[in-house]
């Protein structure tokens, strides 16, 4: 039995184009995870992924893990409520094409619906940015959560492609 995915992607072209969403408090922070830890990067994936079927890493080695986190290419942050897991994103700079994409972003569960993605995506999206690309793109699908593609869309960002998918 197939099921029919539609899988949008979507950029933003300049920082000027953000809408950016509130910080929730003070209580709240961002930071790259330095030193990396792999085993931070597997839990958000593992963990957020479970409800949104993210399967292609989880035959991953720890090897291939350690590989993918240490790459020059990839920075990952974390976001905190006080000294509480919140949520991530991963971000991939393609310096041969001039743009990041924004791999995998996501707010554990018991976080969600409290508007936090709004800011979140802001902060993904100006880091991206950081790197002096000329785009910021990522790609979203109907198995992601409800808001995602809204919230991809309230900042700031256009799809220029559709794709459906039977899986």
């Amino acid at each position: 039995m197939t099921e029919e995915v539609k899988r949008n992607y979507l950029e933003i072209n300049s920082l000027q184009d953000l809408i950016e969403g509130n910080k929730p408090s003070e209580d709240y922070s961002l930071s790259l995870i330095d030193p990396i830890n792999f085993q931070l990067n597997k839990f958000f994936y593992k963990t957020i992924g479970k409800n949104h079927r993210w399967i292609d890493r989880l035959s991953w080695s720890e090897e291939k893990w350690i590989n993918y986190v240490s790459n020059k290419s990839v920075r990952s942050y974390v976001f905190k409520f006080k000294d509480d897991l919140v949520g991530f994103f991963e971000l991939i700079f393609h310096p041969e094409k001039n743009e990041t994409e924004i791999a995998y972003f996501g707010i554990l569960e018991e976080y969600q619906n409290k508007k936090l993605g709004s800011y979140l995506l802001s902060e993904a999206i100006k880091k991206s940015f950081q790197n002096t690309v000329n785009r910021v793109w990522v790609h979203t699908c109907s198995l992601d959560h409800k808001n995602a593609l809204n919230n991809y869309i309230a900042r700031g960002m256009k799809i220029f492609k559709t794709e459906i998918l039977n899986i």
